[in-house]
């Protein structure tokens, strides 16, 4: 990874905004605090983020660290993993992301989350479990492929055991009640400890 300045801050700028944007509307529609017409606009505010970070994909591949910086690299990652209106596109992301990775640019944990949210919304099972579902009756794993293995499989991408992310998981959204209210959400957060 580097340390120098990223080479477009415009592009940075952008993707950042929007990412900080589509943070907020998520945080509120995971807490059910969005109406109809907000759901919407969030919505489009989605699709639209794809559109540009399609855009940018096409003339310069993965914004990576190089490119973007660190945290424009992790809101173009954000916009990626949230755009599950376009499968195909998440698909290509991932490709891309991964060529990242192996470039020195990108983080592996980025890769692997994208990577499961791209199989669970083509309806196959995640590899590292990172996706999660926010039920009324609590939080649980979207579908998980040989999950006696996936300790192995998340330690060769850099992640904690699953046991001490889905701790972490409950510990952030069990005590704000919102496990007895919210509607289903995936939720994309067994990463971190």
């Amino acid at each position: 990874m580097t340390t120098d300045a990223p080479q477009r801050p415009d592009l940075a700028r952008e993707l950042i905004a929007r990412a900080t944007e589509s943070a907020a509307h998520r945080a509120k529609r995971v807490r059910d605090q969005l109406d109809a017409v907000h759901l919407g606009q969030s919505r489009h505010t989605e699709h639209a983020n794809s559109k540009v970070l399609r855009r940018i994909l096409a003339e310069h591949d993965w914004p990576g660290h190089r490119l973007v910086g660190p945290d424009a690299a992790r809101a173009a990652w954000s916009i990626a993993l949230h755009s599950d209106d376009d499968p195909a596109f998440q698909r290509a992301a991932t490709t891309l992301l991964g060529r990242a990775v192996q470039a020195g640019d990108a983080l592996v944990q980025h890769w692997a989350h994208l990577h499961d949210r791209a199989l669970i919304t083509n309806g196959r099972d995640q590899e590292y479990g990172t996706q999660l579902l926010l039920r009324a009756n609590g939080i649980e794993l979207c579908p998980l492929r040989a999950p006696k293995s996936v300790d192995l499989r998340r330690a060769t991408v850099g992640l904690p055991p699953i046991a001490v992310s889905l701790e972490a998981v409950h510990r952030r959204y069990a005590p704000d009640g919102l496990a007895d209210e919210a509607p289903t959400v995936v939720l994309a957060g067994a990463t971190a400890a």
